[in-house]
């Protein structure tokens, strides 16, 4: 091969990636619309990209721990009828930004969402890579931060990706939960196996009572044990029935099957 067209080819190459991964970060633009939250004190944001026509669940919404971030828009704003707003959401991942005018106790206007580039550089210098505009804009709202994920890493779990970390962050697992769960004996659960314990509210008390009436619940069953309400009192009434040998697994049929009833 011609070594001036190998060097022409690499460089066109590398132009053309470096327009995709530019393309990827693109800004956002949709509308906004910010009013009070069905929790008290409280406000939501919802943001429509211009599909929903007028569809009263699409879109995205965001309220309390996210929305408080928020600066420039108050309850007290949203009483002034025909105030020009920009409420603004300044994170790691980027800036977000809600622009408008307030009518009938709402702010509705346009948004901007500018992806952090440092940010993107920082993840992929972890090894996480693929993030795109609408990725990092949940990861503005949720929270997620390179030093939150750096801790994640730093606890040696596998299967952490650019898309569970939503998730790890929404149910707010951290170093400090897993180590709740080693600490009873477990080995190191994958991400996703702490998704599904930290959504069904697994925690070391329980697991301790459980164990105390005589069961070694693996990390599967520690799931199913809360899906299906199998709690100490349960069992305590199963045997008092004369119930012999339960197992866990025979605990969720009882349940499955309503033969407790």
């Amino acid at each position: 091969m011609n070594p001036r067209r190998s060097i022409g080819t690499m460089l066109t190459l590398a132009a053309l990636s470096m327009a995709m991964h530019a393309a990827s970060l693109a800004p956002l633009h949709a509308r906004c619309s910010i009013g009070p939250s069905e929790e008290t004190g409280k406000l939501s944001l919802h943001i429509d990209k211009g599909d929903c026509n007028g569809e009263r669940h699409c879109g995205s919404s965001f309220g309390n721990e996210s929305v408080d971030r928020l600066t420039g828009v108050s309850l007290a704003d949203l009483q002034r009828e025909g105030a020009s707003l920009t409420a603004t959401l300044n994170a790691e991942a980027g800036t977000f930004t809600c622009s408008g005018t307030v009518r009938n106790g709402e702010l509705a206007g346009t948004s901007v969402f500018t992806p952090s580039s440092a940010f993107v550089e920082r993840m992929e210098q972890m090894g996480y890579t693929g993030l795109d505009s609408e990725k990092l804009q949940a990861y503005a709202f949720i929270g997620v931060e390179s030093g939150w994920v750096q801790s994640m890493k730093q606890t040696g779990i596998s299967g952490i990706n650019v898309d569970n970390l939503l998730a790890l962050r929404i149910f707010k697992v951290d170093p400090a939960y897993i180590k709740s769960i080693t600490a009873l004996g477990y080995d190191l659960p994958a991400a996703d196996q702490l998704i599904a314990l930290k959504v069904q509210g697994v925690n070391a008390e329980e697991v301790r009572k459980i164990r105390a009436l005589g069961f070694q619940p693996t990390l599967d069953e520690l799931v199913q044990i809360r899906i299906f309400h199998i709690t100490p009192d349960f069992i305590e009434r199963m045997r008092e029935r004369g119930l012999k040998d339960l197992t866990i697994a025979k605990l969720v049929q009882i349940r499955i099957f309503k033969l407790d009833e």
